[in-house]
Order: structure tokens, then C-alpha cells, then sequence
């Protein structure tokens, strides 16, 4: 679910009725990725959320008082501080169909316009002076990290660029129809106009396909009235210019999957609110907040327990079932002795006794009275085989076992770090793909989450895996052999790199990289952690192993807290 342009509309028309000339009392910052505003505008307080969260980035105004939730207060607080607060919100303004909004405040210290670009991965908070000049952002952006488009202090702010789509205001019978008739059969209706047709969203996308055709995922080639198509899109992006929304939230079992500004056909259950506001409040807090998707996680930590008391079970077993070599080496004695004294003896007997030497106890060999002296010598050679092979495999399946405990375990981390319902249907969807859930029990599938990206205060990108799919992703995908790779010792976790570019890492960046590899770790209870670093061309896929399983080598170890404090070496 994205924070749209008509829901940016829907939030623009709904602060300039509410904070529009409110003056602004207090800004803090709820999360390293949040600014919160406290607005006093109508004889009543606002409080304004500003994400440039790279899964939740979005703007709207909450019901209760914002909270504080970074030690250290970033660089752009501090501007905010000097050039916001105390000031007055005299502007609220969106690009046309951009997920972008303009704050324009007036100060003592000079008007400034705080940019809220709530565009996914590359969201970002920007304050920006009179003449365009940036003054201070969230996320700084590099000429290293994009050749597009930069963003730094002291530097002309420059908007992103727009999507080489054709606008929203633009789309007529014959350009849908152009749209229509050049995109592959079987393709769905909703996924050209998302291609096609700037600031449009699959969710929209998909409502004006079910309004149109009757159906969500119509391909093309079945679209036979395509003025109708233009129609409904028409109607359902006319709020933009008049100003009436149908705000709404949509649940499945309960829980919130989408919302809108407008009416949602799509889902079964729909609830209409008052505000835009309140649907993305609702919305955002069944994914971030404290108690989020509880029962989710609670159904998937019981299939996990499970599945760590079978395979412990099984490796049990294994353990038991070992005979000791000399055991084996008896059976095949007893075979090659039936054979020696077989002439002495009778049908029907049912033991041997053989004494070996007066100094040694008689060995008694069990016969089947029914076998004949050399099917009894032969039973014992097959039990003699099977024994020696049970114990030459045993190694190997004591390992496996070994092996899927190891990844259960760091499933069950991934699921205690999970922030959202995404990553925990990844958990479940990685124990499907495992075998320990039934295909017919298991649920939709997830879409794929992001691992985190942090830019270090040295410039330097920081890729953090959240679970075993993303850990495989970011150590073989996205790092390159001379990336740094970090890792919490001995503890399922994440796995961490450092985008080095061929440049050597600061220390800085290196215990900033290690404070979250100690952070998403299953030792990030603890006061201190021991976190090894190695050249990413050091690490390997285990063999047999689960996604994010690996070895490596030529390690070196860093001690960190994984809390803002560090533990010296």
C-alpha cells in the first residue's frame, strides 16, 4: 500500500483546512525517520506526522500528542528547530499528481518551505529557503549515490523529475486506446495504466479495472469499451478539482489492508471516515504500531515451535539410534560364526552357543529356528550392512538436522524483528517453502519486502537484511566483493553491508553498520556484542542450507551496544 498522489490531494485539502495559519508550537522527531509538528491553528492543537520512511512514507495529521523517540536530535531537527518552530504555516501546496507536499512557513528568521517527498524508498524531508537553496534534509544524497539528482546543504534545490508518463488530465479515448492496443496480450488493464498514466497507483489502478470490466485483473485484450475505462477514471480522480472525498478504510479478517480517499469497490469490508487522516492513522498503526498483527505473529511463532521440536526430535533420534562400532563388528562375528560351526547344527535350533576360549564368556547366538544355518549367517550380514551404512550416512543427516535448526532459529528472530505484516508473512512464506506448512493452510502470498537502507553520516550506504530472504539478497545481490559484510557472532541475525565503492570505511561508518547488525540480531537484549566484519568475497552460501545460511572467513570482530552507546574493544 503506497501513500498515493490522491491521497497527497485528499491530505493537501485537508490541512489547509486545519493547520492552514496555525502557528507551530513544537517540533520533535518521533523516529529517525519522522518529523512531528505541533500546530495550534483554530483554537485547537494539531499534530502533523511527516515520514520519509522507505516503506511508510506518507503525511498526515494523528489524534494523539507526538512523542520523542530519538536520544540525539539529527541535523535537520536542528534547523527545524531554528527555522520552524515559532513560525507560521502560511502555504500548503502538491505538484499536480506528485506524492509531494509543500509546507510554506513564515518565520523571523526568513520563510521557508518544508518538502515532503513521499516517494517510497527515495522519500525525503527537505527544508528549503526563499531562493531555492537546500538548507537541510533527512537523507542526504550524494553525487556518489545518484547522477540524477542530488541533494545537499548549500545546494539548489531541484525537484524530482517527472515520470515520462502521460498525464492524468491527458488521458482520452484515443490515447487509451493507444495504451490499450500496444501492450502485450495478457497483460492486465490496471498495470497499463499504472505504465502509462502518471500518479496512478496499482490500488487505483485496480478500481478503475473492477468499475470498468466487472473484474480487478481484466487482461487487454478484453477490454472492449475503453470510453467507459476513461470514464471511471475520470470520476474517481474528479476530486482533485472539487474537492469531495470518500475517505475509507478496508479490512480482511479484520485488519486493515488498504485505504483510500475515495470509495473502495474492491474489498468486501469497507468503512468510511471522516478524514484522510484517519484512515492512513488507522492504517499505519496496525503496521507499525506496538501490538501490530499480534495474532499473525502469534499463529507463526506456534508453527515455528513446532517445527524446532520435530527437527530437535529427529536430530535426538539420530543420536540415539547410533550403535558403537564394535556392536556393528559383533553382528558380522555372529554371521561368520553360524557359518563355522553350522555343521554342528540341528533344524529347529534356536541358539548358538559358542565358546571361544575358557578365558572368555560363551556367545550366545539367537538363530530363527525356521532359517537354515546359512539364511541365519545372512540375516546377520544384511543387519551387519545396514548397521555400517546407518552409521557412514549418519554424519550427513545429523548435519542437515543441524542445518535446519540453525535457519528455524533465525526464522524465529525474523519474526521477533518483524515490524510489519510483510515481513511476517515472509517468516510464513519461508516455512511454507521449507515444507513445515501445508500448502492448502498456508495463506496468500507476501509481497516482498525491502531490506533497510541507511546512509552512514560518512556518506556511505548501509543494507541491512531483516530476514533470511533479504540476508540472502543483500550478501549476494546487491554487495559487490570489496563491500564490508558484518555479521553478530554466533547469534542468528542480520546480515550487514557496507556499499564501500572501492573506498576504505571510516570508523565511524563501520560501528554504525555493526550497531545494527548488533541491533537486528537475537542479541540485541544484550549490553554488548560481538560483531565480525569481512570482505563479502569471503562469505559463502552454506551448502544444502536455507536462504541466508553462510560461512566466511578472514574475519575481524568489532565490540559494540547495540543502543546508541558503544563498548570499547
Amino acid at each position: 500500500m503506497y501513500f498515493d498522489a490522491l491521497t497527497a490531494a485528499a491530505v493537501t485539502d485537508e490541512l489547509r483546512t486545519t493547520i492552514l495559519g496555525g502557528r507551530i508550537q513544537a517540533v520533535l522527531q518521533p523516529d529517525e525517520w519522522s518529523i512531528g509538528l505541533e500546530v495550534y491553528a483554530g483554537h485547537q492543537r494539531h499534530y502533523l506526522l511527516l515520514s520519509a520512511h522507505p516503506d511508510y512514507a506518507r503525511v498526515h495529521l494523528v489524534k494523539d500528542k507526538l512523542r520523542r523517540g530519538v536520544e540525539s536530535a539529527s541535523p535537520l531537527l536542528l534547523l527545524l528547530r531554528k527555522y520552524v518552530r515559532g513560525g507560521r504555516v502560511e502555504g500548503v501546496a502538491q505538484p499536480p499528481f506528485e506524492r509531494i507536499l509543500h509546507l510554506r512557513i513564515a518565520h523571523p528568521e526568513g520563510e521557508t518551505t518544508l518538502v515532503i517527498e513521499a516517494m517510497g524508498r527515495y522519500a525525503n524531508l527537505i527544508l528549503v529557503a526563499t531562493d531555492g537553496i537546500v538548507l537541510g534534509c533527512l537523507k542526504r544524497v550524494g553525487p556518489e549515490m545518484s547522477r540524477v539528482r542530488t541533494l545537499l546543504p548549500n545546494r539548489l534545490y531541484v525537484p524530482p523529475p517527472p515520470q515520462p508518463k502521460l498525464d492524468p488530465t491527458d488521458l482520452d479515448e484515443t490515447r487509451a486506446q493507444y495504451l490499450v492496443s500496444t501492450a502485450p496480450d495478457g497483460t492486465p488493464l490496471w498495470r497499463v495504466l499504472v505504465n502509462g498514466v502518471r500518479g496512478v497507483s496499482p490500488l487505483l489502478a485496480r478500481e478503475v479495472a473492477l468499475r470498468a470490466t466487472d473484474r480487478v485483473a481484466t487482461p487487454v485484450e478484453r477490454v472492449m469499451d475503453v470510453v467507459r475505462v476513461v470514464n471511471v477514471f475520470q470520476d474517481l480522480i474528479l476530486p482533485v478539482w472539487e474537492h469531495r472525498w470518500q475517505p475509507c478504510l478496508a479490512r480482511e479478517h479484520g485488519e486493515p489492508v488498504a485505504f483510500a480517499p475515495y470509495l473502495l469497490t474492491q474489498y468486501d469490508q469497507v468503512e468510511s471516515l471522516s478524514s484522510i487522516s484517519e484512515a492512513l492513522e488507522a492504517y499505519y498503526a496496525a503496521l507499525t504500531g506496538e501490538n501490530a498483527y499480534a495474532a499473525a505473529r502469534d499463529k507463526v511463532r506456534a508453527v515455528l515451535e513446532e517445527a524446532r521440536r520435530r527437527v530437535e526430535r529427529k536430530r535426538q533420534a539420530l543420536l540415539r539410534s547410533q550403535p558403537m562400532s564394535g556392536e556393528i563388528e559383533t553382528l558380522r562375528y555372529k554371521g561368520e560364526l553360524i557359518l563355522a560351526y553350522a555343521h554342528t547344527l540341528q533344524p529347529g535350533q534356536e541358539e548358538l552357543i559358542a565358546q571361544m576360549s575358557p578365558q572368555e564368556s560363551p556367545l550366545v547366538i539367537r538363530l530363527d529356528p525356521k532359517l537354515s544355518p546359512v539364511e541365519n549367517a545372512q540375516a546377520y550380514f544384511k543387519e551387519y550392512r545396514k548397521a555400517k551404512n546407518a552409521v557412514a550416512g549418519a554424519p550427513a543427516r545429523l548435519a542437515q538436522a543441524d542445518l535446519e535448526l540453525r535457519y528455524l532459529n533465525q526464522l524465529a528472530t525474523d519474526l521477533e524483528l518483524a515490524a510489519n505484516r510483510p515481513e511476517i508473512d515472509e517468516v510464513r512464506a519461508a516455512l511454507l517453502d521449507a515444507g513445515y506448512i501445508q500448502p492448502e493452510r498456508a495463506g496468500y502470498r507476501p509481497q516482498h519486502s525491502r531490506p533497510l537502507e541507511v546512509q552512514s553520516a560518512d556518506g556511505f550506504i548501509i543494507l541491512v537484511g531483516k530476514n533470511a530472504r533479504q540476508n540472502d539478497l543483500v550478501t549476494f545481490r546487491r554487495a559487490d566483493p570489496d563491500d564490508l559484510w558484518l555479521h553478530a557472532r554466533g547469534v542468528p541475525g542480520a546480515h550487514v553491508i557496507i556499499k564501500t565503492a572501492g573506498r576504505p570505511v571510516p570508523e565511524t561508518t563501520l560501528r554504525q553498520a555493526a550497531r545494527l547488525a548488533a541491533q537486528y540480531s537475537a542479541a540485541r537484549q544484550e549490553k554488548s556484542v560481538a560483531v565480525d566484519y569481512t570482505l563479502r568475497r569471503y562469505v559463502k552460501r552454506v551448502r544444502g542450507g536455507r536462504p541466508g545460511l553462510v560461512t566466511y572467513r578472514h574475519e575481524q570482530t568489532i565490540r559494540v551496544s547495540p543502543g546508541e552507546g558503544e563498548t570499547p574493544d
